[in-house]
């Protein structure tokens, strides 16, 4: 049994309204409009459940609707989607009848009882009619045979390629023209030895051949007296030194021997406030017919009465026949830029399903129209659904007296401590405190590189820049040690110590590696930080997915708490070495719904930015 059924406009205006029982389904609702309608989440599914409701929802483009069902998640209905196809159609004429000025009122109650109706006697009988079975011969199956798989290029030519190679073959041969006489007048047309080693002196000389060069070169060292053999000349590194001359590479020590860190002290000054945004490069042409693209959108966007009016004087209907194509190409060019595979099927399947019906102008083209949409539906994905403030945060928590406490997860090697760092000296430029918690006590060196990282920190930040405060501290227990003892602990001496951020550092783990995931479920479990930011690189497509799907079901799983602490944000690293393929940042977000908080871009504490979702989506569609 039904229990909401809801017809508004995408505007935000509820045309009709049926609710049966007094459940309250506004939560569900609007979960479904933030979360799949506006987000375009859809990926062509028109099923959304929200605790124990099942919602299915249907959009008429042509005037701009959407029809939205509600039942029990247990219950099984097979007539849900007739019902949304009968009532859509039963309720746009009524409500284009309005519009033209034909009916003075929007009544749709019996309409809507006699369609649901129907809808039940037809789902009665499809679940009493007994299924049979479908034969060999009606499955995909049947017609995946060896045959099918082979191409034949020769036998895809268009019948005017067949004519016209019958015309040639039909018509009379060119008369041949008479043999050149030969040079030395061998008689038949061909020529002697002397001629043809003549020849390939001459095509040797003017293309430099090496065989030519290596006899000449042997020639002159003849002709020349007998020079006298020198041995291999020593390699000449960047920084002055060679190949033999080790100690010169070393610049932490002076002539002394007394160890000196090397800082460029220029870094300073620089990150103070927010970070700046992430630029992709681009030609020019492509900024120019970006900005044309952009008025374009502009004169075109209409929403309301007025987009439904031009749709009723539009003289095209897309469907997803003629759409399909160009979401062909776009799919492909998605999957090129690094997009995981599924998520780019998905994108395409929510913009056909988007634009579905839809009535474009008469100067309108298809592959353009889908284009806008995707570009779109990109930029919604991209923006953050909610504020991510660090520094704010962080100074709200300083207010409070206790620390900001941040931790970074994510696969070995994709670069979490060094973007740490990073993340630290950003902080510090801010005017914050900060303790970094060695949480890593598995990988050989963990400790000692964060260490490293420390000391070239509060060298940028002496204390007496700072009123004798030490800006950045390490607290460490070694390794082979529990992480989550550690993060507590660490958390514990920065409420003390009165310190204002706290980054907690743990190991690499791999996604399928049960024992770690444990234990770093176990860690945000019993830390409970305010922010988990998930660490991947740019350079991954289809495993980005993977990575994120089982980091937040490890943590769900492992957490044993009724509302687990999942992944809040994303460092995407490495971001300096894939060009424009920046689909990484797509799938991601697409898969977490949770923002990109920085991005790693090079080698020097400064190389942090803030993504720009209009230069990303820029870089994709390009």
């Amino acid at each position: 049994m039904l229990d909401f059924f809801s017809i508004f406009g995408k505007g935000g205006i509820v045309l009709w309204c049926f609710q049966s029982t007094g459940h309250i389904f506004t939560p569900s609702v609007n979960a479904l409009i933030r979360t799949v309608i506006l987000q375009e989440r859809g990926g062509g599914s028109n099923s959304f459940d929200h605790e124990s409701l099942t919602l299915k929802y249907k959009l008429d483009n042509e005037f701009d609707l959407v029809f939205v069902v509600a039942f029990q998640k247990i219950l099984q209905l097979s007539y849900v989607d007739k019902l949304l196809d009968d009532v859509q159609l039963e309720f746009r004429d009524l409500y284009r009848q309005q519009l033209q000025g034909l009916r003075p009122g929007l009544e749709f109650r019996r309409p809507f009882e006699r369609v649901l109706a129907a809808a039940e006697e037809w789902g009665r009988r499809q679940d009493n009619q007994p299924r049979q079975m479908r034969s060999f011969e009606q499955s995909h199956k049947s017609k995946k045979t060896v045959s099918s798989m082979i191409e034949r290029p020769h036998e895809q030519k268009n019948q005017k390629t067949v004519e016209k190679e019958a015309a040639v073959k039909e018509s009379p041969p060119p008369t041949p023209a008479a043999p050149a006489s030969p040079r030395n007048g061998s008689g038949a047309g061909e020529l002697d030895e002397e001629t043809m080693a003549l020849n390939r002196m001459r095509l040797a000389q003017r293309l430099g051949s090496p065989n030519a060069s290596k006899k000449k070169a042997a020639a002159d060292k003849q002709k020349s007296p007998k020079a006298k053999k020198t041995g291999k000349a020593p390699t000449q590194w960047d920084l002055g030194g060679t190949n033999k001359d080790v100690a010169s590479l070393e610049r932490t020590k002076d002539k002394d021997g007394v160890r000196q860190d090397t800082y460029d002290s220029k870094l300073v000054g620089q990150m103070v406030g927010g970070i700046k945004d992430l630029e992709v490069d681009s030609s020019d042409d492509d900024d120019e017919q970006d900005e044309e693209r952009q008025v374009r959108l502009a004169r075109t966007k209409e929403s309301g009465l007025l987009s439904m009016f031009k749709g009723l004087v539009g003289n095209k209907s897309l469907s997803r026949e003629t759409m399909q194509p160009a979401l062909d190409k776009m799919c492909d060019l998605l999957i090129a830029k690094n997009v995981a595979a599924d998520i780019a099927k998905k994108l395409c399947e929510s913009v056909a399903t988007k634009l579905d019906g839809k009535v474009i102008g008469t100067f309108e083209g298809v592959a353009s129209v889908v284009k806008t949409t995707l570009t779109e539906s990109l930029m919604q994905i991209l923006s953050p659904r909610r504020r991510v403030d660090i520094l704010r945060d962080a100074l709200e928590s300083q207010r409070k007296g206790r620390p900001f406490v941040m931790t970074f997860c994510g696969v070995n090697g994709v670069g979490k401590s060094t973007n740490l760092a990073k993340i630290c000296f950003w902080l510090i430029e801010n005017d914050l405190r900060v303790l970094v918690a060695a949480c890593d006590t598995f990988r050989a060196g963990a400790v000692e590189q964060l260490r490293t990282h420390v000391r070239h920190l509060n060298n940028l930040h002496p204390a007496e820049r700072h009123n004798g405060r030490e800006m950045v501290q390490l607290y460490e227990k070694g390794y082979g040690k529990d992480a989550a003892g550690i993060a507590m602990e660490a958390i514990n001496f920065a409420r003390e110590a009165r310190l204002d951020v706290v980054l907690v550092d743990t190991a690499g783990r791999m996604q399928d590696n049960e024992p770690l995931m444990r234990a770093l479920a176990k860690l945000i479990k019993v830390n409970d930080p305010d922010l988990v930011l998930f660490v991947g690189e740019a350079l991954v497509g289809n495993e980005a997915v993977d990575q994120l799907v089982k980091f937040n079901q490890a943590m769900a799983d492992y957490s044993a708490a009724e509302h687990p602490h999942l992944i809040d944000g994303i460092v995407l690293t490495k971001f300096d070495t894939i060009d424009d393929k920046v689909g990484a940042a797509i799938s991601m977000t697409y898969i977490t719904g949770q923002p990109i908080v920085f991005v790693g871009t090079g080698q020097t504490y400064t190389d942090l930015k803030s993504l720009n979702a209009k230069a990303v989506v820029h870089a994709l569609m390009k």
